[in-house]
C-alpha cells in the first residue's frame, strides 16, 4: 500500500536477545505479527509501524512481560537513530536537538512526532515534551513505553545525568505496576492522560550540550536535508527496474521498492510526482508489459499469469486487460504477436 507508514527496523534493537532471555522465539513472534524476521537483525529495513507495534504487544502478552517496552528501551541508545543520532548529539542546545529531531524524525520513523507544548497543568516553569503519531496509528502500550523510555534515557545521556523530569504522563492504564514505571523514570507516573508526555523544566531547552562539534552538526544535517530533498537522479526508471525484481515474488508495494532503492517511501513518492508520474502508474505500466509478454509467449494458465504480475485473482487480470487493450486475456493470447490495443487509452493510476 502506497500510504503505509514505515519505521526503520533499528527500533527493534535488542528485541531478539530480550525475547530469548524471556524464553520466547523472536522470529515466530515477528512472523505472527506480519513482520519480516530479517528486521530483527538489521537496522535499515523499512517495515510497517503497525507490524512493529503488533510484534511488541504480542511478545508482551505471550511472554507475560507487561513491562517489555521499558525493558527494551533500557537496551537501546541514541545510535539506533542512525544519521539522525549524529545530528542530535552535536546540536548546540537541547532545544536545537529537539528541533532537529522533530524536523527529521521521519528518516527513522515516518509517522512518529515529537514536540514541546504548554504544560497540561499550567505549572509555571514547566513544559511538556509530547510523544505521539502523525497518523491514525493506534496508541499501543509497549510501543509508547519503548518510545518514552528511549526518549528519557537519551535526554539523560545528552544532559550527562538527571535533567529535572517532573512527571511522566501515560495515555492508558498499563498492565505493569506503576512502581515499575516510577523505578524506570525516577518520578511519579500518571495514567489515563490525554497524551504520552515527559514534563520537564522550561529552562531545559536552553541548556547546551557538552562535546557538540559544529562541523559534525553541519555535515550530518546536510545529509539529512539531502534525504528529505525532492531532488536527485530520475527515480522512474529505477522504480520500474525494482518493480520488475519484486513482481511475482513479493507484494509490489512502494515500501518494498523503496527498500531496494535505499530511500524512504515518502521521498520516493515526492520524486516520482516531480517527474510527472506515480508509483501506481509505473506499477500499472510494468504489469501491462509483463502481462502481454506472458500471454503472447507462454501458455501458462490465466491464474498463474495474474499471480506473476502481482494480482490476487484471475478476474482482476480480466478487468485490467479490458482497461489496457479493450480485450480479454484470452483474446490477447489468441492474437499472439499481433499488436493489440495500440490505440487503446493509456492506463491511469
Amino acid at each position: 500500500m502506497d500510504d503505509m507508514s514505515v519505521i526503520r527496523s533499528a527500533g527493534l534493537r535488542g528485541f531478539r536477545a530480550l525475547v530469548a532471555e524471556l524464553g520466547g522465539d523472536a522470529e515466530h513472534l515477528a512472523r505472527s505479527a506480519g513482520l519480516p524476521p530479517a528486521a530483527l537483525d538489521s537496522d535499515d529495513l523499512l517495515v510497517s509501524d503497525f507490524a512493529m507495534a503488533d510484534t511488541l504487544e504480542l511478545a508482551a502478552q505471550q511472554l507475560d512481560c507487561p513491562d517489555l517496552g521499558l525493558r527494551l528501551a533500557a537496551r537501546q541508545d541514541l545510535g539506533m537513530l542512525g544519521p539522525l543520532a549524529l545530528a542530535i548529539a552535536n546540536s548546540s542546545t537541547l532545544a536545537d536537538a529537539l528541533e532537529c529531531t522533530s524536523r527529521y524524525l521521519f528518516v527513522h520513523a515516518e509517522s512518529l512526532s515529537l514536540g514541546l507544548e504548554a504544560d497540561p497543568y499550567e505549572v509555571s516553569g514547566v513544559v511538556a515534551l509530547r510523544y505521539g503519531s502523525r497518523t491514525d496509528l493506534e496508541v499501543t502500550v509497549q510501543g509508547t513505553d519503548l518510545g518514552l523510555g528511549f526518549l528519557h534515557r537519551s535526554i539523560e545521556r545528552l544532559m550527562g545525568g538527571p535533567y529535572g523530569l517532573r512527571t511522566v504522563e501515560l495515555p492508558y492504564q498499563p498492565a505493569a505496576s506503576l512502581d515499575r514505571y516510577e523505578e524506570f523514570f525516577g518520578v511519579p507516573v500518571r495514567v489515563n492522560r490525554k497524551a504520552a508526555m515527559l514534563r520537564v523544566p522550561t529552562s531545559l531547552a536552553a541548556r547546551p550540550l557538552a562535546g557538540a562539534d559544529k562541523n559534525l552538526r553541519m555535515l550530518s544535517r546536510a545529509f539529512l536535508a539531502e534525504q528529505a530533498s525532492d531532488t536527485g537522479p530520475d527515480a522512474a526508471p529505477r522504480v520500474r527496474a525494482a518493480i520488475g525484481q519484486v513482481l511475482g515474488t513479493s507484494p509490489p508495494e512502494i515500501v518494498s521498492v523503496a527498500r531496494l532503492l535505499a530511500t524512504h517511501p515518502r521521498t520516493l513518492q515526492r520524486r516520482l510526482a516531480a517527474e510527472g508520474t506515480s508509483f501506481s502508474a509505473i506499477l500499472d505500466s510494468v504489469r501491462r508489459t509483463e502481462a502481454r509478454r506472458y500471454l503472447t509467449t507462454t501458455d501458462m494458465p490465466m491464474g498463474q499469469v495474474a499471480a506473476m504480475i502481482g494480482l490476487t485473482e484471475q478476474a482482476t487480470l480480466t478487468r485490467c486487460a479490458r482497461r489496457w487493450w479493450g480485450s480479454t486475456p484470452t483474446e490477447v493470447r489468441k492474437a499472439g504477436v499481433r499488436q493489440v490495443g495500440l490505440t487503446a487509452p493509456t492506463s491511469r493510476a
